[in-house]
């Protein structure tokens, strides 16, 4: 065999092994995101695990990025997940679902990072909380539920999918003070994710249920579930129930989840990273998500979620010290 074609012939594995290496995206062109990991900071099932799973499934299969590697760690209402990311400062490969519960974990836990010291990528969405019963739960309507809480409020056990500080907790804390309930008196159990608090749910381990309602649909539907009333402005699609301010309970009250890399994340990649999430807002498969998942369109990076997250951790630490929790 010629020298020149046997140099050749063994130099094709190296190119190939040199080619599969790159992760390129977006068919051959070699450019965009690869090697993406998302960390989810609760358990499969919940919110947050819901939502970064269905960003990152149209990501890849609309091409905006290459695959993403999705991995829960959880702990403490994600206090450990941000304890992950901020020792992870300087990656250029990872990004973090967050939302108002991690703002709350990182006061109530005792940590000293702050959600405003990581690398601020984008806020995504909003989300109504519901307060949830089993179907056979002897509260059929949301006024027959405040009048056990305010006849009794320790016999009323109120589960949440959120550490003290998230939006599970705070949305009955903001219920109970508006309805007269005195706050410090609420029967509160923490379960770690909507996965948990869904089982305590139809476990009947739990009187009541808040959180989000995207992650129960097919629970709704099937009738498992019931729903007494949810705390946004208006009523949700393909959601018999009513809001609270029909209930005549004069209060509104809405999640939020964005998305964070490290701190010390290079500039460069940063922004393709807003990039990618920026073309995830604009594609159809998201507007789907978002009516299928009853979420509330609120995309915004740069300086506006900058800010938007420091006067979360303003708003949160003000709200845990009035309820003596920090």
């Amino acid at each position: 065999m010629p020298r020149r074609l046997t140099v050749v012939l063994a130099l094709i594995p190296l190119l190939v092994l040199a080619l599969a290496s790159c992760g390129v995206t977006r068919g051959d062109e070699g450019e965009g995101l690869h090697r993406i990991r998302m960390m989810v900071p609760n358990s499969p099932g919940g919110g947050y695990d819901l939502t970064a799973r269905s960003a990152v499934k149209i990501m890849e299969e609309t091409d905006i990025t290459g695959r993403v590697e999705v991995f829960n760690v959880i702990g403490a209402g994600g206090t450990v997940a941000m304890a992950r990311l901020m020792n992870e400062a300087g990656n250029d490969d990872l990004m973090m679902m967050m939302g108002l519960g991690v703002v709350g974990a990182m006061y109530t836990n005792g940590s000293t990072d702050r959600v405003s010291d990581a690398t601020p990528l984008a806020k995504i969405v909003e989300e109504q909380e519901g307060l949830l019963v089993p179907a056979d739960s002897p509260f059929q309507t949301v006024g027959d539920f405040v009048e056990a809480w305010k006849a009794d409020p320790s016999s009323v056990t109120i589960g949440g999918g959120s550490s003290p500080g998230g939006p599970d907790h705070l949305f009955p804390m903001e219920t109970a003070r508006t309805v007269g309930v005195d706050p410090t008196a609420v029967n509160y159990v923490s379960y770690d994710g909507g996965g948990d608090l869904l089982t305590a749910l139809l476990g009947n381990k739990i009187s009541v249920g808040t959180s989000g309602l995207g992650e129960y649909v097919d629970q709704i539907e099937a009738g498992q579930v019931r729903v007494l009333a949810v705390s946004g402005a208006e009523r949700l699609p393909d959601i018999d129930a009513p809001t609270l301010t029909e209930a005549g309970i004069d209060l509104q009250f809405t999640n939020w989840r964005g998305v964070l890399a490290p701190p010390g994340t290079p500039e460069d990649v940063r922004a393709q990273m807003v990039a990618a999430l920026t073309e995830l807002h604009g594609t159809d498969e998201w507007k789907e998500a978002l009516v299928t998942n009853g979420w509330i369109d609120a995309f915004e990076t740069g300086p506006a979620f900058e800010q938007f997250l420091r006067d979360q951790d303003a708003r949160v630490e003000s709200t845990l010290t009035e309820l003596g929790l920090v």
